[in-house]
Parts: C-alpha cells; structure tokens; sequence
C-alpha cells in the first residue's frame, strides 16, 4: 500500500529521517539490509567531497554510492551519493549540487506501484519501469517489483527504513549523471510519497525538473484500492488524513479530524496505530466519535494485496479496542463513512445523491 499507503513496516520501527515513505509514512524494520549489489554507478564526476553537516561516521561496504558527489553514508545503507544520515534519527541534508555533474542529465520518474500486487499496477507504470535503466526504491517495495522489470534494469538501489532522503537524492543524482532513473513507491507519488520531494531536492541542487525530464506515473492510492475491498464508501466528498506525526505535529492532525469529522467527509485514516503511537490512534477515535454515531460504518482493511489481507466492516464505537489488536497496525487503512454511510449486503455504501434526482 501506499506511502501512499498502507505501509508495509513494522509497528515498531517508524522512520524519523524527516521524509514520508508509502505511501511514506512507511516504516520497515531496520534489519532489512540494502542488498550488497545495489552500490550506485551513477558515473557523476570524480570530486568527493565529504559533507561537513554528516555526524555518521561509518560507511557501509556493500551499499555507498560510487556516484563522486558529496555526501556520506550511514551504517543503514543510505547512498553516499548525496544526502547525509546522522544515525537515522536527524534530518538528511542534501550533498551535490548540479555543478558537481559533468555529463548530459539523463531522465527521472517517480512511479506508483499501486496495491502491492503485480496486477494491481498500471500499464503505464509498468512500461516505465521496464524503460528504466535504474530503479531505486525502499527495499520492500523493491520486493514486489515483477521479474521482468528487476530482470530488465541495468542497476536496482534499494534502502531500508530511515532512507527516504538519501534514496531520493541517490535517484536524482543518477539522473544528473546521464541515467534513465524510476523512483518507486507503493500506492501513489503524490500521495505520502517522494514525488513531492523529489522535486524538493532537485530545486536545492540547482537543477530543474524540466533539465530531467521529471515525469509522474500514478498508481492506485491505499485509498481507493482499499475502499474497493469493502464496497463504495467513497463516492461523495471525502479527504485523507495519515495519523502519522514525525512530519506533521499531532495538534495539527487534531484538528484536521475535527474539520473533517464535523463537515460530514467520508475520511481515509492513513498509517493509524503503532506501538510507539497508541495515543495518536486513540485521539483520533475520540475526536471522531465526538462528532459522529458510534454505529457509523468503518471498514478496516489489513494488508490490502497481501498474504495476510484481513477486511472487516465494524461500527466506529467498535474501533477504540481494535487498536490492541493484529487488526490494525501501520499496514492498516480505516474508511470512516459520513452520517449517510450504511452497510448492505455486507458492503459498505455512501449515497452520492442520484436518489434525490431520480427514481430507482
């Protein structure tokens, strides 16, 4: 799911780099290391400069860049490439500036996979990704790339949790070195995911996204992939919100529950519990049972494409005690329905409005 997401991680370990993964947001336990072939060949210009704000003081053997341009990897597995990583817990800061580049800038994608499953991704996006010389990516999204797209790619650069940052700057400074690059993420770019970003740090190196090429190939968000797992709770006005708080303060997501809650928007609950964020979730059941019914339709969807995809419908006061349970975690979506959301047939529905204009 997406980073956009759902995410893929571990309840435990959350990243706190200072960019949202799947669907951001997304966490994976740290444990899952780069792969040892994925060592950048990006082929920038030899100056190697070492970044004077990087406090990491290891580099790893298997997966620093041989890029040439400033910066220095963290025990982690993040790219030397460009952005520097102080141990996972501050901010990356950006390493290479287009001048450190001598070659003819190549081409940079952000792609969205969509659900997680080969089927669930877009004709488009996979012809993108089978175009591309390089695809970097967080390593399980990497993991649900077809065989014939990792088969195709001439390098594959995946990083663990804590590497949104580095992974983005690696794509962008392989794109300034001459190369074809995708940048992956589960559900869609622009939503909790690195597009965004991308365009972000291209800006602070002195390129621009039209000297890239830079493209965006959408894919279905958790959202909408999710939403068709329980039925069309949807189909009238509606907003995402992610319960994830290490970019966006938690007063702040509170009050966006109360704007949406009370204005009646169906609601998409993005990155909802975690072991570290209990009280984020159960904030947000009490904001939203303050001003809805607590027989108000919710669907849970666990996992949404994967093995161990769970989906129920349950009413709103039912969801604070699912918060202690496998149900709901950081792979977790919830659809929250308005007052005119009910459940038929096991599915959930959200009139539109057709039945005040027609008979049916």
């Amino acid at each position: 799911m997406s980073t956009d997401n759902t995410t893929d991680a571990s309840t435990d370990t959350e990243s706190k780099c200072g960019a949202s993964g799947a669907d951001t947001a997304s966490a994976e336990s740290s444990a899952d290391a780069a792969s040892a072939d994925s060592s950048s060949k990006c082929g920038a210009s030899a100056s190697t400069s070492e970044a004077s704000t990087s406090t990491a003081s290891t580099e790893t053997d298997d997966t620093s860049s041989k890029c040439g341009a400033s910066g220095s990897s963290s025990a982690s597995g993040s790219s030397s490439c460009g952005a520097s990583s102080a141990s996972g817990e501050d901010e990356e800061e950006v390493g290479a500036t287009v001048d450190d580049f001598d070659a003819e800038p190549g081409r940079l994608i952000a792609v969205g996979l969509g659900p997680g499953q080969p089927e669930g991704m877009t004709a488009r996006a996979r012809s993108a990704l089978l175009d591309a010389e390089h695809i970097v990516g967080y390593t399980t999204y990497v993991d649900l790339l077809p065989d014939e797209v990792t088969e195709g790619a001439e390098d594959i650069y995946d990083t663990p949790m804590c590497g949104e940052v580095s992974r983005t700057e690696e794509a962008i400074d392989r794109a300034l070195a001459g190369n074809d690059v995708a940048i992956i993420g589960s559900g869609d770019p622009n939503v909790y995911a690195l597009a965004g970003l991308a365009l972000e740090i291209i800006e602070s190196k002195g390129a621009t996204a039209t000297m890239l090429d830079f493209d965006v190939v959408p894919g279905v968000p958790a959202a909408q992939s999710c939403a068709a797992r329980v039925g069309a709770p949807l189909v009238n006005d509606t907003v995402s919100i992610s319960l994830s708080d290490h970019l966006t303060d938690m007063p702040t997501i509170e009050s966006r529950l109360h704007a949406a809650a009370k204005e009646g928007f169906t609601i998409t609950i993005y990155n909802p519990w975690s072991r570290k964020r209990r009280d984020n979730y159960e904030k947000c059941c009490e904001i939203l049972l303050e001003h809805r019914d607590p027989e108000t339709p919710v669907g849970v969807v666990h996992a949404a494409g994967r093995e161990d995809e769970q989906v129920e419908i349950v009413e709103l006061g039912e969801l604070p005690e699912l918060g202690e349970t496998d149900l709901v975690d950081m792979t977790t979506t919830l659809l929250v329905g308005n007052e005119d959301t009910y459940v038929w047939d096991d599915r959930m529905v959200t009139p539109r409005g057709y039945e005040t204009k027609y008979d049916y």
